[in-house]
C-alpha cells in the first residue's frame, strides 16, 4: 500500500510548501493558473469556456476520451474554484474520410475524401458516417455523466456563423501562408488559399485547390485537381466552380480553425497532443494577429500507446475503446486513468484494468479514513482525485472490497449458473463483507477472465528475512497435505512463533506475496482453496529478482 501511495503522490505532484489549491490535483493548478491568466488579460470570468475537438472519422479509443474528460475535469476544477464553467465538444464532422478504418466494411472506398458528414452510415442506424462515430463518444460520455455542449462543423460552417472569419482568414491568406512556411516549413498554403471547398463535381474535400476569392461576393474560386493521402494518389475530376463561405460547402484548415474556433466560441482552454504542436502554433498567431482573440491557455499532453509502444490509429486497426474497457471495469476507472497525471505517454492495454479497478478502492478506503495518510497534502491530493474520478459526485458511504485477483480465484472456479451464489459462499468464508458493487465486480471479473485468460502472476517487490522465507516454506508443506483451511490458519501462527516472527508481519508478506496487497481474506481458508503452488511460485520468482534478505 505505501508503495503505491507515494506513486500515486509523485504523480499528482509530490509534497512541498505549497499551499493546497482547490482538491490539490494537477487539474485545480490548471484551473487556478487559468483563472489567474484570464484576469490579467481583463476578460470577463462570468463564463469559462474549455474546449475539446474530436474526429469523427473512425472508432473512438480510449486516447479520443482522454480530451474531453481531461477537458471537463478542468471545468469541473473552475467550478470547485467559485467559476461557472461549460465544455463545449466541437465534432470535426467536414472532414475527409482519408482512409478505412480497420473493420469497417470496403465499400466505403467509394466515399474516401468525401466529408464523412456526407457519407451514409455503412451500418444504417445514423443518419451519416459521422453521426455514428460520434454517438460512440457521446454515448460513453453521458453513460460517465461528462456533461458537454456539441457543435458540429457541418451545422456551424452551414449556418454562417463563421463567415466573418472566414472572411478574415481570406483576405489575409497571403500572410498567413508565410507565417505558416516560416513557422513549421510548409509552403502549400502559398500557392493555394486557406480554405478546402467541397467539390460540387465529386462531392470530395481536399481535391479542390482554392485559388482566388471574391471578397465581395464572400466566394472561393477552385478547380479539383486532386492529391495525394498517405501515398496513395487521389486524382481530382477536373471540376471549376465557386464556393460560398456561408454555405457549408467548404471548411477551414487546421492550421487556422482552431483559431476561428476559439474567437466564435470565446474558448479559454484548449490541451492538445503533441502531434498538433506546429498546428496550435500557428493558430495562436492567427488567433492574435489576424482574428484579434487572445488565444486559450493550453496543456499540452502525451499519447496513449498501445502494448508494442505504438500510437492508437483507427486505420491500423490497434484501438481499444472505451466501450470496452466498461465492459470490464466502471467509468471510475477510466477516469483514473485518465487523471492520474497530465503529462508523460501512458501504455494502455486490458492488463491494466485489474490494478486501476484495485486502486480505485484504495482510493476509496483513503477518502472514507479506512487508511491513514499522515501527509495533509498527499491525503488532499489522493482525496481530491477520488472526487474528481466521481465527477464530484462521490458515493455517500464506502462500499465493501475485494482484490480483482482474489474474485479471479473465486469466478475462475465457480458453477457458470450460480456466479453469484458462488461468490458469497466464497466471501463469507473468507471473512470478507459483501454488497451489490462487490458482486457485480465479481460479473465484470469474470468476463475479463473470458475475454484474456489468466492474470499475470503478481509482481511484488517483498523483502523477505531468512527466517520469513522458511517460514512460509513450511506452511507451503502443510498446505499441501492439509485437511482443510483451518489446518493451514494454525500453521501460519505456528511457524511464525517458532521462529520470533511476529505473526501479522508474517500474513502482511504473505498477502504481498499473493494478492499485491498488505490484507486480505481469512489466509488459511484462501491458502488452502487455491493451493500451495502460487505461493510456492511466488517465493521462486523473488529468489530470481534477488529481494532476500540474509
Amino acid at each position: 500500500m505505501g508503495r503505491i501511495l507515494w506513486e500515486l503522490g509523485r504523480r499528482l505532484g509530490g509534497p512541498s510548501g505549497r499551499p493546497v489549491i482547490g482538491r490539490g490535483t494537477w487539474l485545480d493548478r490548471v484551473a487556478y493558473r487559468l483563472i489567474e491568466r484570464e484576469r490579467r488579460l481583463g476578460r470577463s470570468l462570468d463564463l469559462l469556456r474549455v474546449e475539446s475537438g474530436i474526429a469523427a472519422s473512425g472508432i473512438p479509443h480510449i486516447g479520443n476520451l482522454s480530451d474531453p474528460a481531461r477537458a471537463y475535469g478542468v471545468a469541473l476544477a473552475l467550478r470547485g474554484l467559485g467559476h461557472n464553467s461549460e465544455m463545449i465538444l466541437f465534432s470535426d464532422d467536414m472532414d475527409g474520410l482519408r482512409s478505412i478504418p480497420a473493420g469497417l466494411p470496403q465499400t466505403l472506398k467509394d466515399y474516401l475524401l468525401m466529408p464523412v458528414s456526407r457519407i451514409p452510415d455503412p451500418f444504417g442506424c445514423h443518419e451519416s458516417y459521422a453521426d455514428h462515430m460520434l454517438s460512440k463518444m457521446t454515448d460513453v460520455l453521458d453513460l460517465m455523466g461528462i456533461e458537454y455542449k456539441l457543435y458540429r462543423a457541418r451545422e456551424v460552417y452551414g449556418s454562417g456563423l463563421l463567415s466573418d472569419t472566414i472572411n478574415e482568414v481570406l483576405r489575409n491568406s497571403q500572410r498567413i501562408g508565410e507565417m505558416i512556411k516560416s513557422m513549421t516549413g510548409q509552403e502549400k498554403f502559398l500557392s493555394e488559399l486557406l480554405y478546402y471547398p467541397v467539390c460540387k463535381g465529386c462531392g470530395r474535400i481536399y481535391t479542390a485547390r482554392a485559388v482566388a476569392y471574391d471578397e465581395g461576393r464572400r466566394a472561393v474560386r477552385y478547380v479539383c485537381k486532386g492529391i495525394e493521402v498517405k501515398k496513395i494518389m487521389h486524382e481530382g475530376c477536373g471540376y471549376e466552380g465557386w464556393s460560398y463561405v456561408g454555405d457549408g460547402d467548404g471548411k477551414l484548415p487546421w492550421k487556422v480553425e482552431f483559431a476561428a474556433r476559439w474567437k466564435l466560441l470565446d474558448i479559454r482552454f484548449e490541451a492538445f497532443g503533441k502531434d498538433l504542436i506546429d498546428s496550435v502554433r500557428v493558430n495562436d498567431w492567427v488567433s492574435r494577429n489576424i482574428l484579434g482573440y487572445e488565444p486559450p491557455m493550453h496543456v499540452k499532453y502525451e499519447h496513449f500507446i498501445d502494448v508494442g509502444g505504438k500510437k492508437f490509429s483507427k486505420s491500423a486497426g490497434n484501438v481499444f475503446s472505451p466501450q470496452e474497457w466498461l465492459r470490464y471495469a466502471p467509468p471510475q476507472t477510466l477516469l483514473l486513468l485518465i487523471f492520474k497525471r497530465s503529462v508523460g505517454a501512458r501504455v494502455v492495454s486490458p492488463r491494466l484494468i485489474p490494478r486501476l479497478y484495485d486502486e480505485l478502492e484504495r482510493l476509496e478506503d483513503i477518502y472514507f479514513g479506512r487508511v491513514r495518510i499522515e501527509d495533509e497534502r498527499l491525503r488532499a491530493k489522493l482525496r481530491g482525485l477520488y472526487e474528481y474520478i466521481h465527477l464530484l459526485r462521490p458515493p455517500q458511504k464506502p462500499r465493501a472490497h475485494a482484490p480483482f485477483r482474489l474474485l479471479a480465484d473465486i469466478v475462475s472456479i465457480a458453477p457458470q449458473d450460480q456466479l453469484r451464489e458462488f461468490t458469497i459462499r466464497r466471501l463469507q468464508k473468507y471473512g470478507i463483507a459483501y454488497d451489490e458493487y462487490l458482486l457485480d465486480k465479481a460479473e465484470r471479473v469474470r468476463r475479463y477472465l473470458e475475454d484474456f485468460g489468466e492474470l499475470s502472476p503478481v509482481a511484488a517487490a517483498v523483502e523477505l528475512s531468512e527466517a520469513e522465507r522458511q517460514a512460509i516454506e513450511e506452511i507451503v508443506g502443510v498446505a499441501e497435505g492439509a485437511r482443510d483451511g483451518e489446518e493451514v490458519q494454525s500453521a501460519i501462527f505456528d511457524a511464525a512463533r517458532r521462529r520470533g516472527i511476529d505473526p501479522p508481519e508474517l500474513f502482511k508478506k504473505i498477502y504481498l506475496l499473493l494478492l499485491d496487497r498488505p490484507h486480505g481474506p481469512r489466509l488459511g481458508p484462501y491458502l488452502f482453496d487455491i493451493g500451495p503452488q502460487r505461493l510456492r511460485e511466488a517465493l521462486l520468482r523473488l529468489s530470481s529478482r534477488s529481494h532476500v534478505q540474509n
